[in-house]
């Protein structure tokens, strides 16, 4: 399980880097969406899955769920949801400015 959990997230950091490294606005949303995925996957795969556990620890349970890993991955989902957000407004307003979606604001060469 962890093989395919790794594999996971390493197609999805690898499928945003190349995103990232396109020269347009929409696959640049794409790719820091993709990576904020794969971090949330390598967050929860840190803390390890533990079925039927308690999320906090009391004095009589003899194992628990670590409950970081759960809190690191909402506030997580919070940021990258603030800064999908902000992207999307940052590339409408250099669309509506520069009539294009061109990362430099240069016309395509094609």
């Amino acid at each position: 399980m962890e093989i395919i959990i790794s594999f996971v997230i390493a197609v999805l950091c690898s499928g945003g880097i190349f995103l990232i490294l396109k020269a347009r606005t929409y696959p640049i949303v794409l790719g820091l969406t993709l990576l904020a995925y794969a971090v949330n996957l390598f967050l929860f795969a840190m803390g390890r899955l533990n079925i039927n556990m308690a999320a906090i620890l009391k004095s009589d349970v003899q194992s628990y769920a670590d409950p970081l890993p759960q809190a690191l991955v909402l506030t997580a989902i919070v940021i990258s949801f603030a800064m999908t957000a902000f992207v999307i407004v940052l590339s409408i307003k250099a669309q509506s400015e520069f009539n294009t979606d061109h990362v430099d604001a240069k016309e395509d060469t094609k």
